[in-house]
């Protein structure tokens, strides 16, 4: 008998799932109503899709295999893809996202040869030297932990095609309905347990959205190729606790914007987290990095620059002067609030966020004692660069290299305490393996040192 979903409630907020597994625990008792054929195969996309497809796998007693695709970011935007690729040579293009961008074929074409390059290097690495399961003939489950765009779920159908796949369903836990739509042109079936009406982001359906590591791929990898017995199933590794965290209302002039405020006893300061484009306050990198930092006695708080209104317009997410505004305006709110009181205030920033951040800390006596920016764009904060008094770390992949240039060059215009941080080997989203948490430790440092200066 299938259970309806039931939903959890976290600090007063309607959430449906607790974790990835127990999504997939969720998602593998709708698939079991289906007629599937004895063949199946299960597919997860890399990271998050695997430990929702281990479950649905588990449950039907089907082969796991991985299925990997990259998106393709927009060039110096990368958090906005225009397309993705997939093994066996698949390529989807958004072409409405070209055109508003502007960009070029030479700069697609670069993008598009380091993604796949990362793509090779992944299907290596979450394989560790297991052929591919063959789909020729067979039915194939294409799972994820959910859909916004659709672009890497919409290139995974093609790829399970190309690769000889006789069916394709795409199952996934929470998805936007008009994403969902689209994509039943692209699977035989679709299967979506949540499309509510406003997504807001895939990690807000989620009590527990943490990053999944490459290492925790390929173990689940391994243990459904190596099963612990006839019969048993090993305990699913559970993700760590999540942060209790109070969710607040930010009063920011003529509107309130929704947050989440976590500040540990005894906390050294408080650190606010400024999201690029693409993103927000449920990042998955930005909700980790706050988890660490969390950890080590600061305070964060993440919130959403704009309403849900104000972000249907593309131009307000690249109005930097809009989001500096409103980022003065949440740091006043959040020096008024008690637990705060007396403690050093920080900016951590990643994308077009970190511009925001260095033009909010250039406005006159601002409270700010450090910035850090995580593969920032310095440059689009313009002449208020030399402005900035608080001590900048500005923190970029050692692959990132057109934003590496940009830091560079911005760099050179500050006139505050500043440091450039390369991290070798990594890319603009910091996905490598210990990427970001080389990126948490270095802004732990960085506030912690600076949060003890400015209290003398």
């Amino acid at each position: 008998m299938l259970r309806s979903p039931k939903v959890v409630v976290f600090r007063g907020v309607r959430i449906v799932f607790a974790d990835r597994h127990d999504a997939g625990v969720r998602l593998a008792e709708r698939l079991a109503g289906l007629i599937l054929d004895e063949d199946a195969v299960v597919l997860g996309l890399p990271r998050g899709g695997i430990p929702v497809a281990f479950e649905v796998a588990q449950a039907l007693g089907a082969p796991l295999d991985v299925i990997t695709v990259r998106k393709l970011g927009v060039p110096f935007q990368p958090e906005l893809g225009f397309g993705a690729i997939g093994e066996g040579g698949v390529r989807v293009i958004n072409s409405n996202v070209v055109r508003m961008v502007n960009a070029t074929p030479e700069e697609m074409a670069k993008v598009e040869e380091r993604e796949e390059a990362e793509l090779l290097r992944r299907a290596r690495c979450f394989r560790d030297g297991r052929a591919p399961v063959s789909l020729a003939g067979r039915t194939v489950i294409v799972v994820d932990d959910g859909v916004a765009t659709g672009s890497t779920a919409r290139a995974a159908c093609q790829v399970a095609r190309v690769r000889g796949a006789s069916r394709v369903i795409l199952a996934i836990p929470v998805g936007a309905p008009e994403t969902i739509a689209s994509l039943r042109k692209d699977a035989d079936e679709v299967i979506c347990l949540e499309t509510p009406g406003a997504l807001y982001s895939i990690g807000a359906w989620y009590v527990d959205f943490t990053q999944i590591r490459d290492e925790q791929v390929v173990e689940l990898l391994q243990r459904a190729a190596n099963p612990v017995g006839k019969g048993e199933k090993g305990n699913s590794p559970k993700s760590a606790s999540p942060e209790i965290a109070d969710e607040v209302l930010v009063d920011a002039g003529r509107v309130q914007l929704s947050g989440r405020l976590t500040i540990p006893e005894k906390a050294e300061g408080v650190v606010v987290f400024v999201h690029g484009s693409g993103s927000s306050r449920h990042s998955p990198r930005n909700r980790h990095v706050a988890s660490l930092l969390n950890r080590a006695g600061l305070g964060t708080l993440l919130f959403d620059l704009l309403t849900v209104e104000e972000e249907h317009d593309r131009g307000n997410v690249f109005d930097i002067e809009l989001l500096a505004e409103r980022l003065v305006q949440v740091t006043n709110w959040l020096t008024d609030q008690q637990q705060v009181t007396g403690l050093p205030v920080g900016y951590f920033g990643a994308s077009t966020g970190a511009a925001a951040a260095l033009w909010a800390a250039a406005e006159p006596g601002s409270v700010v004692a450090a910035v850090v920016s995580r593969g920032g764009r310095p440059d689009l904060a313009g002449p208020r660069l030399s402005e900035v008094q608080a001590a900048t770390l500005l923190i970029v992949g050692g692959r990132d290299e057109l934003v590496l240039d940009l830091n560079q060059a911005a760099q050179e215009r500050m006139r505050c305490e500043n440091h450039l941080e390369v991290i070798p080997d990594a890319t603009h989203l910091f996905e490598e393996p210990g990427a970001l948490e080389s990126v948490a430790d270095l802004a732990r440092n960085w506030f912690a040192d600076h949060f003890r200066t400015s209290l003398g």
